[in-house]
């Protein structure tokens, strides 16, 4: 027998998600599959939001995995191309990238076949990550426009702030006034973006976290949002046993207990991908009930208390996020965010769909 951990992708909740993303955006979608789609298994994520126009991603191994597979939406690479030799391939393959420095400018510049390349430029608004300075766009621009490989050029931008209360409207205000002077698509909207500022969506969006079922705010739920959870991270406990008062549990002895009380040992560690930093207190289901983890993560199990759960048993259902317990609500307890949580699932971990 194998260890209960498990990992569920409800793929009808990746279709709900973006039926809620389209009730916000009458543009075009981008669905980011980055990080073998947040850690949910690029292709079978990509099945189920076939209905997107488009997937952005990273890895230009993982656009040619998509087009191999026979799905001939626009494929975008977030971060372009980073040699010369993989110029060719974006051709070959219809693959659209963006270009944020003039390194990748060169190599464009270099590449002899006419009309074969569409380019999203970059502007940098005030992330200072990637991107064109705005006074650049337009030599840049005028370069693109001048290369016989390049045949339609997208701008777009990345807000810093949009899921926080200082919003978009600084970077909004910057990237309109550079775009003004062009015909050209524009893409600027992330998922915080989509559902809070519906001025700034352009003709393509870029939903990601939301796809997945998480929110991207602090204060708002993912269930508010009408989002429903893809991923659950399921297990069992493997072992129950009485903690005496004073009596402690676990590395470091960090939790130590004040009364008699239950305890539970889960099939689950950072080794599986949850969070050790997760402090006692982190909110987890046994049998469905709500209940705190306790002391020290470790690498393969994390204790638990069952001081309100009388009928918990060895065997007993864990649930350490996902249906019925909110990731972002483990993540912000754990001191990060789902992001994090979601795509640090560890290979070890089987997964179904």
């Amino acid at each position: 027998m194998s260890r209960p951990i498990r990992a569920h992708i409800n793929l009808s909740a990746l279709k709900h998600n973006l039926r809620v993303v389209r009730r916000h955006a009458s543009a075009k979608v981008m669905a980011v599959v980055k990080a073998n789609a947040y850690g949910h298994g690029l292709l079978r994520v990509a099945e189920a939001l076939r209905d997107a126009e488009g997937f952005a991603l990273l890895d230009i191994r993982d656009a040619i995995i998509l087009r191999d597979a026979g799905f001939r939406q626009t494929i975008l690479l977030l971060e372009g191309f980073f040699t010369q030799e993989e110029v060719p391939l974006l051709a070959e393959y219809e693959l659209t990238t963006v270009v944020h420095n003039h390194q990748q400018l060169a190599w464009l510049e270099a590449y002899p076949r006419k009309n074969g390349l569409s380019v999203w430029l970059k502007i940098n608004t005030g992330m200072n990550r990637l991107g064109f300075m705005p006074a650049d766009v337009p030599a840049v621009m005028e370069r693109l426009k001048s290369y016989r490989g390049v045949r339609d050029v997208t701008l777009m931008t990345h807000f810093a702030q949009a899921d926080e209360a200082v919003g978009i409207a600084k970077q909004l205000e910057v990237f309109n006034h550079v775009a003004a002077s062009y015909h050209a698509p524009r893409s600027l909207a992330n998922s915080a973006t989509i559902l809070r500022h519906p001025d700034a969506q352009g003709d393509w969006v870029r939903p990601g976290i939301m796809l997945y079922g998480s929110s991207p705010f602090a204060d708002v739920s993912a269930q508010a949002l009408g989002l429903q959870a893809v991923e659950t991270l399921s297990s069992e406990l493997i072992s129950v046993r009485e903690l005496r008062r004073g009596e402690c549990v676990g590395y470091g002895a960090s939790f130590r207990a004040e009364n008699t009380m239950r305890i539970g040992t889960v099939a689950c560690g950072y080794a599986d991908g949850y969070p050790r930093h997760a402090a006692t207190g982190t909110p987890i289901l046994v049998n469905g009930k709500r209940t705190r983890t306790l002391g020290r993560v470790s690498m393969d199990m994390l204790a638990v208390d069952l001081s309100d759960i009388s009928d918990a048993q060895i065997g007993s259902p864990v649930v350490l996020w996902g249906e019925g317990l909110p990731v972002d609500e483990v993540a912000s307890a754990a001191g990060t965010i789902s992001y994090e949580l979601l795509c640090a699932l560890a290979q070890r971990v089987p997964v179904s769909y």
